[in-house]
């Protein structure tokens, strides 16, 4: 018998309310496709937030991509960041991140990047997604994972 793959998700997509507004994103084809997987939920900004929470938006300074509260204007980077790093060091089994689509946090290649007078420039990886993709973890958004060749 194979060994179950390790499977790191957005909390939300499991019926954890720790979205910005304190709801879920409860996805029950997400968790159908997952069934065979050993999942490990994650969720940065209810860790180092609680919820619910201001919103933030990820903005491209210079060289970088930063998280900036909505409301206080504040740089949230190193609390998503840091908690990336810690989840991935006790979780290096992980094999597949399965992010929520959109999330300045989770999104994998979905998140929304602005400049830094709110103009869209792109959409990419939000902070915890760029971490597990730095690392080479195999990563999707919410989204796209029932439409996708994985084989799981």
């Amino acid at each position: 018998m194979l060994p179950k793959k390790q499977v790191a998700i957005s909390a939300c997509l499991l019926g954890c309310s720790c979205r910005y507004d304190a709801s879920d994103n409860f996805n029950e084809s997400v968790l159908a496709t997952l069934s065979d997987c050993n999942l490990i939920p994650f969720c940065p900004e209810d860790d180092a937030f609680g919820s619910p929470r201001p919103t933030m938006d990820l903005i491209q300074q210079k060289s970088e991509t930063v998280a900036i509260s909505n409301e206080t204007g504040e740089n949230l980077s190193h609390f998503i960041t840091d908690y990336a790093h810690d989840f991935f060091d006790q979780h290096p089994e992980i094999d597949l991140f399965v992010g929520k689509d959109r999330s300045p946090s989770c999104g994998v290649f979905s998140a929304k990047i602005y400049d830094h007078n709110k103009n869209l420039l792109q959409r990419g990886a939000g902070l915890m997604a760029q971490v597990a993709l730095d690392r080479g973890i195999e990563s999707i958004d919410s989204e796209q994972l029932c439409n996708s060749p994985l084989s799981l």
